[in-house]
Formats: C-alpha cells, sequence, structure tokens
C-alpha cells in the first residue's frame, strides 16, 4: 500500500470533504495539519510518503526539497498551476505532477467582503459594540458613485468589475498587456496608464498573477499617488506589493485603509505589523477556501491519484 499525505490542512478538514477510503486498499491518506515552514524538517515529516497533495502555494516545493523525498511518485497540487512548485525538477526525478480546477467566484466574493469590511468599519465596529460601544468609529464611505481600480481584468479582476459596476461605481481598469477590447467586453474603461488608475481610484484592487514583472508592483510611489481617503486591497499574491511601504502608507495616513488577505509570509508571523494595524483589515488568505471550492479540488486530486495508479494520469502540469 502507498502512502499519500495531505499536507497544510489548517482547519482540519481535509479528510471529511472527499472519499479517500476510496483510494483503500492501495492508497492510504493521512492529514498533516501544521504548516512546517523549516525544509528539512518538512523533508524528515514527509519522507516516507509516496503521494502529495499540497494546498497550492501553501507551502513551496522548490529542488532542493524534491531532492530530499527519494520515495516521492506523485505530487497533486490543488488548483490548475501552482508557481512554487519547480515542476521541472520533479519531473526530471520521475514525479508526476498533477493539478486540479479551481472556482473563479470565491475570491472575487471575498475581495467584495474585504472591501466593504474596510470601507465601512465592520471589523473595528463588531470588536466595539461586543465590548459595549455603540457606533464608535466615523461613518465610513459608501460605493455607489465611487471609483474602482481593477488592476488585472482577468477572470478575477473581471468578476470583481462586474460587481463593482452592480454597486454602481465607475470602473477603470489597466494592466500591462490589457487590450480595449477587454474592457469594452466588460463595460469599464481602459485607464491610460498604472498611475493614472492610482490617482482616480477610490478602492484600488489587484489581480494579478505574481511574476517578476509584477513583483513589487505596487510601493510608495504608486502610494503616493493614490488619494488620501482611498482603500487598497490585494486578494492576488503578496510580493505583488511592497508590503513595508504599504504599512508605512497605512501608519502615516497616506490612504485611508488597506484590505488583505495575501502576505509575503504565509501563515503571518505572530509578531507581524499588520497583525496589530488599526487602518488594515486582514484575513488568512481564504480567497479560493470556500467549501465548494475544497469539495472539489480534493474530489479531483483523488481522482488524479486514481487515474495514475491506473497509469493513465491525468491533469499533468507543464513545466
Amino acid at each position: 500500500m502507498k502512502r499519500a499525505a495531505i499536507l497544510d490542512d489548517y482547519q482540519n478538514v481535509a479528510l471529511s470533504l472527499a472519499d479517500w477510503n476510496s483510494l483503500k486498499p492501495d492508497v492510504e491518506a493521512v492529514a498533516v495539519h501544521e504548516h512546517i515552514a523549516d525544509e528539512d524538517k518538512l523533508a524528515e515529516r514527509i519522507k516516507d510518503f509516496e503521494i502529495l497533495v499540497i494546498m497550492r502555494e501553501r507551502t513551496a516545493f522548490p529542488r532542493s526539497l524534491l531532492e530530499k523525498l527519494p520515495k516521492l511518485e506523485l505530487l497533486v497540487s490543488t488548483g490548475p498551476r501552482n508557481r512554487s512548485v519547480d515542476v521541472k525538477a520533479a519531473k526530471e526525478r520521475g514525479v508526476t505532477v498533477c493539478g486540479t480546477p479551481s472556482l473563479g467566484n470565491p475570491t472575487a466574493e471575498l475581495c467584495w467582503g474585504l472591501i466593504i469590511a474596510a470601507m465601512r468599519n465592520i471589523p473595528a465596529e463588531d470588536r466595539a459594540t461586543r465590548l459595549g460601544a455603540w457606533e464608535r468609529y466615523a461613518p465610513g464611505p459608501g460605493l455607489a458613485g465611487r471609483t474602482l481600480g481593477v488592476i488585472g481584468l482577468g477572470r478575477q479582476g473581471g468578476a470583481v468589475a462586474k460587481i463593482g459596476k452592480a454597486f454602481d461605481m465607475k470602473v477603470l481598469a489597466w494592466s500591462q498587456n490589457l487590450k480595449k477590447e477587454r474592457c469594452d467586453e466588460l463595460g469599464v474603461e481602459l485607464a491610460p496608464s498604472k498611475d493614472d488608475l492610482l490617482r482616480r481610484s477610490d478602492v484600488v484592487t489587484i489581480h494579478l498573477l505574481l511574476s517578476d514583472r509584477t513583483r513589487a508592483l505596487i510601493g510608495a510611489r504608486e502610494f503616493g499617488l493614490m488619494k488620501k481617503t482611498a482603500y487598497f486591497v490585494n486578494t492576488s499574491r503578496g510580493p505583488i506589493v511592497d508590503e513595508k511601504a504599504l504599512i508605512e502608507a497605512l501608519d502615516k495616513r497616506v490612504i485611508a485603509g488597506a484590505a488583505l488577505d495575501v502576505f509575503d509570509i504565509e501563515p503571518l508571523p505572530l509578531d507581524h505589523p499588520l497583525r496589530r494595524n488599526e487602518h488594515a483589515v486582514i484575513t488568512p488568505h481564504l480567497g479560493y477556501g470556500s467549501l465548494d471550492n475544497f469539495e472539489q479540488m480534493y474530489a479531483t486530486a483523488i481522482d488524479d491519484i486514481k487515474a495514475w495508479l491506473a497509469g493513465k494520469p491525468k491533469n499533468v502540469m507543464a513545466d
């Protein structure tokens, strides 16, 4: 019998959201709930597993880690791609790497939850009300009539833009390769530049893939261009934003606030300043983490394992 480890099951739900018993007697699946950041300690913990099921980008699998896992034969990642896995190195070692489909709507939905939470002070008012206060904070702005700036108009950005229009907002969009045809398709305005979008928007939201081109795309200069009354939202990837510059912009009230689901280091360190910043609403990378999405991803991971066992692997990731 082969052994499969399901990594980073933070909420202790993986084994209950899919029929892992259907893999028996060929495979026994176990869940690892804690996040193990140290590479050597992680390798020691999972070295005897032939199959690993990983939640996308919670734990990186570079060449150095793969070389410490001589028994590994199959790596299944939730999501159709995972930039934190060195797929080429895995294949060189004879390890098959597969992915799963992922729903697009959960992240867009969370994005709007964060926007409204930040603008209307919902987390702070919730805490204050529980402690006996009533309407403790100054009223926050509404959405109708204000300008939403969407950086990246792909699947996620497009969904967020549509909801912005439903809230009767003016929607601007920009990215390095964005075409007017895409904006016309969604009925939004193509901003002539990133700087123009930043200057005009009341809410700026990021929806880009992390790459060399987008890393640190938003920094101190960009925050300085934004309105002092504007809010910044990131549900994509932490390193797209210069985190230190963002914290400084919040501390110095360069912008009104931020709503963040992603960070440079995840899980967010206990002593991280964003945990204490009263101008930021933060969530622990919940964007893709809806019940519907987890059920689909884990069910497909099981299908991937069965297909691989049958000698016909599917959803194989490209290098």
